[in-house]
C-alpha cells in the first residue's frame, strides 16, 4: 500500500468543509459542546478499507517540522513494494523534477534504475541531510532466477513535512 503522511488538522478542516458543501449544518438546538472538535482518539474503524486508511495516516513530522528517517523508510518500502512502484506511486509519489526525468528516459525506468522488473527490492538504512533538505537510502534490487544478482542505487526523499512526502530523485550511478 502506498502511504501518504497528512496532518490530522487537514482532515478535520476537510471534514468540516465537506459538511458545509453538502449542506449539512448544526441546528440551533444542538448543545454548544457539539460544535467543538474532539481531540479524543477516533473509534475503531468498521471496515478493512477504513482500517487501511487510518493505518496509513502517521505523524506528519518530527519535532523540527521534517519527516523522520523512520517515516522516509516506511515511505520508500511502500513506494517500491516488492517489485517496483505501482502506477499510483509513479503518478503521485514523485516530484515534478523526477516526472520530467522519467518522461525524458524512454526505455529506461529511472525510478528503478533498470529496464526490467526486479525479483525483489530491499531498502537500506535511511540517512538525513538536514542542510540539503533530503533523506536518502540505498535501494537494492535483486535479479535473476534466484535473486542472487543485485544492483544498487540511491533514492532521495524531501524532508519538508509541510509538503506531501515524495521521491525527489534517484541516483543510478554505482556506489564507489
Amino acid at each position: 500500500m502506498f502511504r501518504t503522511f497528512t496532518r490530522p488538522a487537514g482532515r478535520v478542516a476537510f471534514a468540516l468543509g465537506g459538511a458545509a458543501v453538502l449542506g449539512l449544518g448544526l441546528t440551533a438546538t444542538a448543545p454548544a459542546s457539539a460544535a467543538q472538535v474532539s481531540t479524543a482518539p477516533a473509534p475503531a474503524p468498521a471496515s478493512a478499507s477504513a482500517s487501511a486508511t487510518q493505518a496509513s495516516a502517521a505523524p506528519a513530522a518530527g519535532p523540527n517540522g521534517r519527516y523522520t528517517a523512520g517515516q522516509i523508510h516506511t515511505f520508500l518500502e511502500d513506494f517500491y513494494g516488492e517489485h517496483g512502484p505501482v502506477d499510483f506511486a509513479r503518478k503521485y509519489g514523485i516530484s515534478e523534477h523526477l516526472k520530467e526525468k522519467v518522461a525524458g528516459s524512454e526505455g529506461f525506468d529511472v525510478l528503478l534504475c533498470a529496464q526490467n522488473e526486479p525479483r525483489s527490492i530491499d531498502i537500506g538504512e535511511v540517512r538525513t541531510a538536514q542542510s540539503a533538505g533530503v533523506g536518502y537510502a540505498t535501494v537494492t534490487t535483486h535479479w535473476g532466477g534466484d535473486g542472487g544478482s543485485t544492483a544498487t542505487f540511491t533514492a532521495y526523499v524531501g524532508l519538508d513535512a509541510t509538503r506531501p512526502i515524495q521521491l525527489q530523485d534517484t541516483d543510478c550511478a554505482p556506489e564507489a
